[in-house]
């Protein structure tokens, strides 16, 4: 008669109080679980920490960053021309513009966060660094993405990548021609101004008329940054082998007018002294 009486209570207990049961079944079991730990290691990597969803590459927009410096920069500056912020080549425009410039080189393998001064081996793992920790100081509003105007720009083109082999594709150089006219017209409006007329003409020779898969024109064609280093090294080489060369003509011509002076004064003394008395 106990026996069915405790047995009765006990299945009343378990139908009025099911969850308190589970709860201390479920952590009275927690010590011989075998995955005891991992969810505190998940906490304790600190790489994981702030971590943003970023849809922006940085290889991309460094390229794109690259060629605006290198291709577009130079005739700005010809012309001391000063971007607009509406316009999307604007240095604001680029939301890794600020995390770039807090990268401080100390050489080759020895790269430091300007933000915390940790060092890193290679710039990568700076990059990393920033995408797990700094990324909360990126500025992740529309537009604000450089590697988007890409295929306007000709990225691939300082990527080190095969792109002139590659098959081109008609309906894509057709797109990227828009952009790229279309960034003229929003950066450089002819209405601005003879300088803002200049560019916008340089642009699209620069840029725009190459989106052909005709294969006439090449991208940058106007030249830029690297061209004009390239010609100053030739030229101060030329310079270092020519000018010993030049002195060295210098110093036979001037051996030679002395030997024909001294050739010159011995002959007229002889000639004296040949005279009758």
């Amino acid at each position: 008669m106990n026996k069915a009486i405790d047995f009765a209570s006990i299945f009343l207990l378990f139908t009025l109080f099911p969850h308190q049961f589970i709860v201390r079944v479920s952590s009275s079991s927690s010590p011989i679980h075998p995955n005891q730990g991992y969810a505190d290691e998940r906490i304790l990597k600190p790489e994981q920490e702030h971590v943003h969803e970023v849809h922006c590459s940085r290889e991309r927009s460094r390229a794109a960053r690259k060629v605006i410096e290198e291709y577009l920069t130079p005739f700005l500056e010809q012309e001391n021309y000063q971007l607009s912020s509406k316009c999307r080549l604007h240095p604001e425009n680029d939301m890794f513009r600020d995390q770039e410039e807090h990268k401080i080189c100390l050489g080759f393998h020895d790269w430091k966060c300007g933000y915390c001064k940790k060092s890193f081996r290679d710039e990568k793992f700076l990059d990393q660094h920033f995408d797990n920790r700094h990324s909360n100081l990126l500025n992740l509003s529309d537009g604000k993405c450089l590697a988007d105007l890409c295929g306007a720009l000709h990225c691939d083109a300082v990527m080190n990548r095969k792109f002139s082999r590659s098959k081109c594709n008609p309906a894509a150089a057709t797109r990227n021609k828009h952009l790229c006219e279309s960034l003229a017209e929003s950066c450089f409006p002819v209405s601005d101004g003879p300088s803002a007329s200049r560019l916008h003409e340089i642009f699209l020779h620069q840029f725009c008329e190459a989106h052909t898969c005709s294969g006439k024109q090449k991208p940058f064609s106007r030249g830029g940054k690297v061209q004009k280093s390239i010609f100053v090294v030739v030229s101060g080489a030329l310079i270092l082998v020519l000018l010993p060369l030049f002195y060295l003509f210098l110093y036979l011509v001037q051996r030679d007018m002395k030997s024909s002076t001294q050739e010159l004064r011995r002959i007229s003394k002889m000639g004296r002294k040949s005279k009758p008395s």
